[in-house]
C-alpha cells in the first residue's frame, strides 16, 4: 500500500475552501503540506510525525483528530482496530484470561525476592505489562506504526533465511573467551516474557518519533532494574557477508576466534521494539549518563540470544538508550546523538 498524501492533495484542491494557511495544530509549522492531514471534521491540520503515535501515511478511510475522535463514538471502529493489531502481532486468539502471565509473574517475582534476599544473588526480571488494555493496544500501534514505515515485519525471534547463516551456524562454543550461560531462573523470565508478548501482554513501551533521533522509544510506566525489556532479533547473518553494510542496527550475535564464524543479527526485515531502541554515542561523557539498558549476550539453550535489560531504574516517560558497542568498541558511535 503506498503512503501518498491523497487525501491532503484531494481537499487541498477543493474550491469551496483554501487550505494554504493551514497549519499543525500541534508544532505550529504550515511546512511539509504533504505530510499535513486535514482532519474531517474540523479541518484542522496536523502532521503525520506530530501525532502520537504518529502515522506512516494519510489514512485511506475518513480520518478524525485526537479532539474529535473523543466527541464521536467509537464503538464500530474499535473492534477493527483491535483486530488490526492481534493480526499484525499475531496474537493468540484464546478464551484463557489475559492476565494469567502476569499474575503468575507477579507471584514469581515475590517467591523469588525472598530468595534473592537470602542468597544475595540478582536475578533477571520479566517486564511487567501496562494493567490496561486499551493502553497496551496503543503501545503495540506505536510499534505496528514504526516497522510499517521502516518496511520491517514483526518478529520476536530470530530467523534464519536461505542463503544467509543456517541455525546450526548459531553456537555459542564459537565465542572468543566463552559465552555465559543464562541460569535455568533467568531463562524461565525470558520465557515468560516471550509468552506474554504472545497473548498481547507488550512490553510497557512507545515508540515515538523525534525529528533529531527518528523513531525512539519511552517508558510507558515505571521499569525497575534487571528487568528483561526485550531480546534483538532479526534475520541471523555472517558478519563477513554484512562487512559492507551500511545499516546501523547490526547486532553482534557472536563474536567468534575464527572470524569466518562470527554472527550479526539483522533487523531490517523483520525485527520488534529492539530495533528502534538507540545506541548511545559512547565517547562522549554526555553520551553515557543517558544509558539506562545493557546488552548482553547468553547462552539460552545451547544458542546465543542478545538481551536488553535494564541497567537501573527507568522513569516513565524516560528514553531508552543502551551501549551499542557493550565491552566491544569495533562499532564508530561518533555520529550517535
Amino acid at each position: 500500500m503506498g503512503c501518498a498524501p491523497r487525501v491532503v492533495a484531494r481537499r487541498r484542491t477543493q474550491a469551496s475552501k483554501n487550505y494554504d494557511d493551514t497549519r499543525c495544530e500541534e508544532c505550529g509549522s504550515g511546512d511539509f503540506g504533504s505530510e499535513l492531514l486535514l482532519c474531517d471534521h474540523c479541518d484542522r491540520g496536523f502532521h503525520l510525525f506530530c501525532l502520537r503515535p504518529i502515522l506512516p501515511c494519510v489514512p485511506i478511510a475518513s480520518w478524525f483528530c485526537p479532539s474529535c475522535s473523543s466527541n464521536r463514538s467509537t464503538i464500530k471502529r474499535f473492534p477493527l482496530v483491535q483486530t488490526k493489531i492481534i493480526d499484525f502481532f499475531r496474537i493468540q486468539r484464546s478464551s484463557d484470561n489475559v492476565y494469567q502471565a502476569a499474575e503468575i509473574h507477579k507471584k514469581r517475582r515475590r517467591t523469588r525476592s525472598l530468595a534473592v534476599t537470602s542468597k544475595k544473588k540478582r536475578r533477571l526480571l520479566a517486564y511487567c505489562p501496562s494493567e490496561d488494555p486499551a493502553r497496551r493496544l496503543q503501545q503495540m500501534a506505536s510499534l505496528a506504526t514504526a516497522l510499517t514505515a521502516t518496511g520491517a515485519d514483526f518478529s520476536n525471534d530470530l530467523t534464519y533465511i536461505n542463503g544467509m547463516a543456517p541455525k546450526s551456524a548459531n553456537c555459542p562454543l564459537y565465542e572468543k573467551g566463552g559465552m555465559q550461560v543464562l541460569s535455568r531462573e533467568d531463562t524461565e523470565a525470558l520465557n515468560l516474557c516471550k509468552s506474554m508478548m504472545k497473548k498481547g501482554e507488550c512490553p510497557p513501551l512507545m515508540v515515538v518519533f523525534d525529528p533529531v533521533e527518528g523513531f525512539t522509544v519511552e517508558a510507558d510506566k515505571l521499569i525497575k532494574d534487571l528487568t528483561i525489556i526485550t531480546e534483538y532479533v532479526g534475520d541471523v547473518d555472517y558478519l563477513q557477508s554484512r562487512e559492507n553494510d551500511d545499516g546501523d542496527s547490526i547486532m553482534t550475535l557472536i563474536c567468534a576466534a575464527e572470524s569466518s564464524k562470527s554472527l550479526v543479527i539483522c533487523p531490517d526485515k523483520r525485527s520488534n521494539i529492539a530495533r528502534f531502541i538507540n545506541g548511545i554515542n559512547n565517547h562522549t561523557p554526555e553520551g553515557k549518563k543517558k544509558q539506562n539498558l545493557k546488552c548482553v549476550r547468553f547462552d539460552v539453550d545451547g544458542k546465543a540470544r542478545v538481551l536488553l535489560v535494564a541497567n537501573r531504574d527507568i522513569s516513565k516517560g524516560e528514553r531508552l538508550y543502551y551501549d551499542y558497542n557493550a565491552y566491544e568498541h569495533e562499532y564508530p558511535t561518533h555520529h550517535f546523538v
